[in-house]
């Protein structure tokens, strides 16, 4: 927790059952049971394939490796529409505890505790399968930090630090809770209209069986499945953070819905992600904003309690997890009134005691892209790790405050000159702003951290 920078572990999980969770073991597992699949194009465009830009299937697990395999019984099922060679496929996101929520023995089959958070397993994880090309747009997650197991298959990571989100050009649009995109299509970038993110600087690494990597909070990241099946196994790793990062959530809603549905709708755009069922109301919004504050100085009272009395609040350990993509009920209370202890367990850590963590072949550190090295040494040990849990054969079982300037983005970075005026200013005549430009702004991450700050201190007072 302490290292605040993408690594993985090697060597960690040998002995979890979760590792024969293969595509083929699972389909025998669900039994028939159909999943959500989210189709994209394999063409490379120069706008990310967000999931509003998708079609979706409902298919078994059978269905899906007999249409990855290209067998003439798919011409007639769920994918029939969809050529292989032209298409992806991805069950992401599946929960597992829903997913197999009649068979809670399975849950064992995955160890998190391993990783030194004792009562996490299978139940707080989250399962993801997909065809070669399947990915995720490059995000950042507003919650805990990602701890990622590959099971089957490799999936290549685009990592980039907190400190390029200016570079990344963020939106919250397709609006959904948790996750902040960026406009760029990292794989193929339009760097005409987005200049800004030659500055970013990626962290790649591939990932492949047996594997674990570490997201910290708030990386942004573009993963991609790069061979015909690959499966992953994931858990968000709650953080003391989490509850200001909850009252800035509820800020973001607040905004993004009343503006968004305040659109002609004759002008509106898709702008909900399908994981969001529907645009809550303003007095909702309100009420859970109400309630996330709430949340969070119940937190910080627990915390001052903690620090006073440490021995009635060591032994607590927090194993529920801190869903991503949790579909929130009217008038529950927000997720994060319980204390978390990972973060605080660590943030103490001197800067000394980071310098001292040995990387070495169970722990690689994912380093920029520009030190030649980081692919090289990942592919090095990669192979090498392979060849030490599946012998010579080569199988596998078949995702702070910047110093940085600010940008306001909108959608087009030069001006035609017949849109100037003859002093070289825009044309206010010819200027165009839409509501995604002014949301863009509006709720620009560094924009509502400091609305949040001033919210609870207003609170506070």
């Amino acid at each position: 927790m302490s290292l605040q920078q993408p690594a993985v572990f090697c060597n960690m999980v040998d002995n979890w059952p979760a590792l024969h969770w293969n595509t083929k073991y699972l389909s025998a597992l669900l039994d028939g049971k159909t999943i959500q699949f989210r189709i994209g194009m394999k063409t490379m465009d120069l706008v990310p394939q967000f999931e509003t830009r998708c079609s979706y299937v409902e298919a078994t697990l059978q269905e899906f490796l007999a249409w990855s395999c290209g067998q003439p019984s798919c011409l007639s099922g769920p994918f029939s529409c969809y050529e292989y060679s032209k298409y992806w496929a991805y069950a992401d996101y599946k929960y597992i505890a829903r997913l197999f929520e009649h068979k809670e023995e399975v849950f064992q089959d995955i160890k998190w505790s391993d990783f030194g958070f004792p009562g996490r397993s299978g139940k707080e994880s989250t399962l993801w399968i997909g065809s070669e090309g399947a990915n995720t747009p490059c995000h950042l997650d507003s919650y805990g930090c990602n701890l990622v197991l590959q099971v089957q298959g490799r999936k290549r990571w685009h990592l980039f630090p907190p400190g390029d989100t200016s570079f990344l050009y963020p939106t919250r649009i397709p609006y959904e809770e948790s996750s902040v995109f960026s406009k760029v299509n990292v794989a193929n970038p339009d760097l005409k209209r987005f200049p800004e993110f030659r500055n970013a600087t990626a962290h790649m690494v591939t990932l492949s069986p047996g594997q674990v990597l570490l997201v910290p909070r708030h990386w942004w990241h573009y993963v991609e499945s790069i061979d015909p099946v690959t499966v992953s196994i994931n858990s968000w790793i709650e953080l003391d953070a989490d509850h200001e990062a909850r009252v800035e959530e509820a800020i973001t809603r607040t905004l993004v819905c009343a503006i968004k549905s305040a659109e002609n709708p004759s002008d509106a755009d898709l702008w909900l992600n399908p994981t969001e069922i529907e645009a809550t109301s303003h007095d909702i919004n309100l009420q859970y904003l109400n309630r996330a504050v709430s949340a969070y100085f119940k937190c910080q009272k627990a915390s001052v309690s903690e620090q006073a009395h440490p021995s009635s609040f060591g032994a607590e350990k927090m194993t529920s997890a801190s869903r991503k993509r949790r579909k929130r009920q009217v008038g529950t209370e927000p997720e994060g009134c319980k204390l978390l202890t990972h973060e605080a367990d660590f943030s103490t850590v001197k800067a000394e005691k980071l310098q001292k963590i040995s990387f070495g072949p169970h722990l690689i550190q994912v380093l920029p892209q520009s030190q030649e090295t980081s692919s090289m040494d990942a592919r090095a040990v990669e192979s090498d790790y392979r060849d030490l849990i599946h012998g010579n054969e080569g199988g596998h079982f078949g995702k702070l405050h910047c110093a940085r300037k600010l940008l306001v983005m909108s959608n087009d970075c030069e001006m035609p000159a017949n849109q100037m005026d003859s002093d070289g200013s825009p044309n206010a005549s010819q200027t165009t702003l839409s509501t995604n430009d002014l949301l863009d702004c509006l709720v620009n991450p560094h924009v509502i951290s400091l609305v949040a700050q001033l919210l609870l201190e207003r609170t506070r007072i």
